[in-house]
């Protein structure tokens, strides 16, 4: 396990935000509550938040951040692409960054979800493999950057979880092979990956998932995704498991 460098600066960053929400007024999410945690062990921990609304595989490459396009403020500004920055910003601070947190995935896999396949099972099960490939490719690719960029961080990747209460079991083969993508290329950088689906999608009978989902996101009450302060306390807890750091 790589050796986390607390109380030094850390690059943090967040994917998601409730809709609505300016990104630079959002303090409740995943990062702030694994922050929490961390400045249990080292209290002058720093956070740097990179995290645009709306960014997928693509544009964090590629730039055109969709939240500063739409007017946001973001937590930490940056110009061009995110990945771009990321690199600028770790090399700057060699060997002083560490976690980094990295949440790509949604806003890739949404669009056929919602758009392309109006949520039907039986189109997302046939078109979701190549989705999958695409997004596991980049993401592989992105997360090589950020290893060069910073050989001796931690890094760690959210993974996916099944936002449709309506379609848990006939879609679970589908997001079981997402997340294998992401593992895969998490892998390949020595990166660890939490646990997303067993936070937001707990074993067991399709009812007691749907609860969870109910409680942990917004899509039962409005129809949003993305998680609820209790989903996001889920999601921090996944990070430090995944990170190992409670076994120091």
């Amino acid at each position: 396990m790589r050796r986390a460098c607390f109380g030094r600066p850390s690059l943090v960053r967040i994917q998601d935000r409730p809709l609505g929400s300016p990104a630079s007024t959002f303090n409740t999410g995943y990062v702030d509550r694994f922050a929490a945690r961390l400045r249990q062990l080292s209290s002058d921990i720093r956070v740097v938040n990179y995290g645009c609304p709306g960014e997928s595989t693509v544009t964090f490459t590629g730039g055109s951040c969709p939240g500063l396009a739409d007017g946001f403020k973001l937590h930490s500004a940056f110009h061009g692409p995110q990945l771009r920055a990321a690199e600028s910003f770790l090399r700057a601070h060699d060997g002083e960054v560490s976690p980094i947190t990295l949440t790509l995935w949604g806003n890739d896999w949404l669009p056929l979800l919602l758009d392309e396949c109006d949520a039907k099972p039986a189109c997302v099960r046939e078109q979701g493999p190549h989705t999958i490939s695409a997004i596991g490719s980049r993401l592989k690719s992105i997360l090589k950057r950020l290893r060069a960029a910073a050989p001796d961080a931690e890094i760690i990747v959210t993974g996916a979880w099944n936002p449709d209460p309506e379609h848990l079991a006939e879609l679970e083969p589908v997001y079981r092979s997402l997340n294998a993508a992401i593992a895969r290329a998490a892998s390949g950088s020595d990166a660890r990956v939490a646990n997303a689906r067993l936070a937001l999608n707990p074993v067991g009978t399709v009812e007691k998932q749907q609860a969870r989902l109910c409680t942990f996101t917004f899509i039962c009450s409005k129809g949003d995704p993305h998680p609820t302060e209790a989903g996001y306390r889920a999601l921090a807890a996944a990070f430090l498991t995944a990170s190992g750091y409670t076994q120091k």
